[in-house]
């Protein structure tokens, strides 16, 4: 088998297409969700806090040979709320897949169905004992 054999049938499997997926999918969702902080939830905590912009707070100190440097704490902030943010959506959307698997699993099973010859012979029993 050749190296090029051997990576189609490794490319091809079902966990790294699943994979693939959902690397995709998680992009997607991340952009999406950097977007609601950016561009919705920020703004609205920065006006209940006076109309402060996080992205831009920093905190400028001097360095070793004058020059001054920029600690953007702001930033740092924002990144932490996103991932928050991302962090709690995935935890949500796990807990509901959870609750549906458990839903699934309590429900009863029904039993099952007799066969066609079950029923035959329950009849032939019946007019049996209606002979008698």
């Amino acid at each position: 088998m050749g190296m090029m054999s051997e990576f189609k049938d490794f490319a091809m499997k079902g966990n790294v297409i699943d994979m693939a997926v959902g690397i995709v999918i998680g992009g997607a969702f991340g952009k999406i969700v950097a977007s609601f902080v950016s561009d919705i939830l920020m703004p609205a905590i920065g006006a209940l806090m006076g109309g402060v912009d996080f992205s831009g707070l920093a905190m400028k100190v001097k360095g070793v040979n004058g020059e001054e440097v920029a600690i953007k704490y702001g930033a740092f902030l924002q990144t932490t709320i996103d991932f928050l943010i991302i962090a709690f959506s995935i935890f949500m959307v796990i807990k509901a897949i959870n609750k549906m698997k458990k839903k699934e699993e309590e429900k009863p099973e029904e039993p099952p169905k007799p066969s066609n010859e079950e029923v035959l012979l329950k009849e032939i029993r019946d007019a049996l004992k209606q002979r008698q």
